[in-house]
């Protein structure tokens, strides 16, 4: 090539002086120094780009199809940093290697980052990432090896050339040599070797030239950077991929929660509400993010919310509100208890960037703790019972046979004779109402049931009650349905009369300076409608929703159990009925009682239970 280049030059030279001659025709030396000195610079300034062309031509003729390769390997390997995929980077790689320079075993060994003392990372064993030619994985390359060493000293490793391979080991180069692979090239960036290309031979069997090498070397400081970048760029994606599975984490578990949690920034809007909130307040996230407490919660749990949160500001324990009441937003609206718990949202430098509030629905809890207060009562009143009932029944037996030997010996136009048969039938009620009261600790007891004149009931009941309504200043008004067919309830008539003793009861209470009791029966769409209204005091609205509670009263201590209402709405809610009450404070109160009617007639098979009146 060099002697190609200096005869061209040569060539170029006297080409130059014969021009220059012939257009200076008046030769002399001057002329002639001149030309010289002239056509001297031109060959100099086109000594490099005859040499370069030169050299393409005469690899073009030498390598002929491959040299396209070579030079494409070179704009390769600056192209290599565009790709920051390090598997598909080092595919290709090898690829373009071994298409170019004709080598069936090739491979890319990887460097994996250490630290050392003087806070620099290097190189560990050389782990193979990518090859070609192998059936099976190659071996790694130990950096504590002859040739390894060499590779971190960032020098090739030539086993083909005798002055390389005597500074190996024998069994490396042995090794190496039954793996079919004889060329070492490290690939170099500022931190030091990062990865080795080994080659093999070529295809037919002949070793690289030096070009070939000089080529590799060249090629090999693009290749470092490019593996360096792609290794940089899959550790951000494994930490991207890691923070993101993180962030799911924490987005599993805050979904998971059955609780519900907002978040609050420091203008008490919510920028977080999870799936708990929307199943326990009935406001989706999209229509709650971005809402303020205000627009999204009643007045008083705002309140008490903002008071426990200044009390414990700037705390990272936050404060807890116990048993406050809510009301939901569902389609129907519900009445919760909940315990709320705040604390501050915190970030990292300590300062604080919203408050987090969990909310906790304590309903059913509180409703089950309210049960077994009750069971534990009920308990008790069974104990009582049972004591009251072998106490009470003992006189009341003693009455009854009293009572009916009188009655054998009456006359059945005497008046005494009705009063002793109010006699008996009042002692059957009270040994009635103490099994009845038994009954509240044995559930599940059945009575013999049969048709009932609800009409007949109430007027029994009424009589009954008829000297303390007088004595309380209440006066009755009745308004009871005549037509046919007749009035009937399937029932327990000792169990229905209760409830009205006790509706009757409660509304003689409620007009303590005395009033007006009105008592309705109507029969409608195969219904018996029962409504006592009173003219007393009324019901506040705060207690409405507690009336039928066991143990639940206004009236002062011991003037009342709790019990009636209560038993009352167990022995409608027992006849399949209902029981509402409307009531307003100073404007008295209503009870609407509901029973399905039965129908009856004289040809059927039973008879109409009816009470006899006092």
């Amino acid at each position: 090539m060099y002697t190609a280049a200096v005869a061209a030059m040569l060539v170029i030279y006297l080409a130059l002086e014969r021009l220059a001659s012939e257009v200076f025709l008046e030769e002399s030396d001057g002329h002639n120094s001149i030309i010289a000195i002239l056509a001297t610079a031109v060959v100099v300034l086109l000594a490099n780009p005859i040499k370069n062309a030169i050299q393409t031509m005469l690899d073009r003729v030498y390598y002929r199809d491959r040299f396209d390769y070579r030079r494409a390997l070179v704009r390769f390997a600056r192209d290599l940093n565009s790709d920051l995929d390090l598997p598909r980077l080092s595919e290709r790689l090898l690829n373009r290697v071994s298409a170019t320079l004709d080598v069936d075993h090739i491979v890319l060994f990887l460097g994996h980052n250490v630290a050392v003392d003087d806070g620099r990372t290097q190189s560990d064993d050389y782990y193979p990432i990518r090859w070609l030619g192998f059936k099976d994985a190659p071996r790694s390359l130990r950096r504590a090896s002859s040739v390894g060493e060499r590779m971190s000293d960032g020098r090739m490793v030539l086993l083909d050339d005798p002055v390389s391979r005597r500074k190996c080991s024998p069994d490396d180069v042995d090794l190496w040599r039954e793996q079919g692979l004889y060329y070492f090239v490290p690939c170099v960036s500022d931190d030091g070797p990062i990865a080795v290309m080994a080659l093999g031979r070529k295809g037919s069997g002949e070793p690289l030239s030096s070009e070939d090498m000089a080529l590799l070397s060249a090629v090999a400081g693009q290749v470092a950077t490019a593996l360096k970048n792609g290794r940089l760029y899959g550790q951000l994606q494994e930490k991207a991929g890691e923070l993101d599975r993180m962030r799911q984490f924490s987005e599993n578990i805050i979904e998971s929660l059955n609780d519900g949690l907002l978040v609050l920034d420091l203008n008490d809007c919510v920028v977080r509400w999870n799936t708990g909130f929307e199943r326990l307040y009935g406001v989706q996230r999209h229509r709650a993010v971005g809402q303020s407490l205000e627009e999204l919660f009643d007045a008083e749990f705002v309140s008490r919310l903002r008071v426990a949160r200044k009390n414990r500001k700037n705390t990272p324990t936050g404060a807890t509100l116990y048993r406050v009441p809510l009301l939901s937003r569902h389609a129907k609206a519900k009445r919760l208890l909940v315990n709320a718990a705040t604390a501050p949202l915190l970030k990292p430098s300590g300062e604080t960037d919203g408050t987090m509030v969990i909310v906790e629905n304590i309903t059913e809890r509180v409703q089950l703790e309210e049960q077994l207060q009750i069971s534990e009562k009920m308990a008790s009143v069974g104990l009582l019972a049972a004591g009251v009932a072998h106490e009470v029944n003992t006189p009341l037996t003693g009455i009854s046979s009293f009572t009916q030997m009188l009655l054998e010996g009456a006359e059945s136009n005497d008046p005494n004779t009705k009063i002793l048969e109010k006699i008996e039938q009042q002692t059957f009620r009270a040994a009635k109402i103490v099994n009845g009261l038994l009954n509240l600790a044995r559930p599940g007891r059945t009575d013999t049931t049969g048709p009932i004149d609800i009409n007949v009931v109430i007027t029994d009941v009424l009589a009954l009650l008829e000297h303390q309504l007088e004595s309380a200043n209440v006066k009755v008004c009745l308004k009871l349905c005549t037509t046919a067919p007749l009035p009937l309830v399937q029932g327990v008539d000792f169990k229905v009369q209760q409830v009205f003793l006790n509706l009757f009861l409660n509304a003689r209470d409620a007009m303590p300076t005395g009033g007006w009791l009105t008592v309705e029966s109507k029969r409608q769409n195969g219904h018996v409608t029962i409504k006592v209204s009173d003219t007393g005091k009324g019901i506040a609205p705060e207690h409405l929703s507690r009336i039928y509670d066991p143990f639940f009263t206004t009236k002062s201590v011991g003037q009342g159990t709790g019990l009636g209402l209560s038993v009352s709405y167990g022995v409608v809610k027992e006849h399949l009925g209902s029981i509402e009450c409307d009531s307003q404070p100073g404007h008295g109160a209503r009870f609407t009682v509901t029973f399905p009617t039965v129908l009856f007639d004289g040809a059927q098979t039973g008879e109409v239970v009816r009470s006899h009146r006092m």
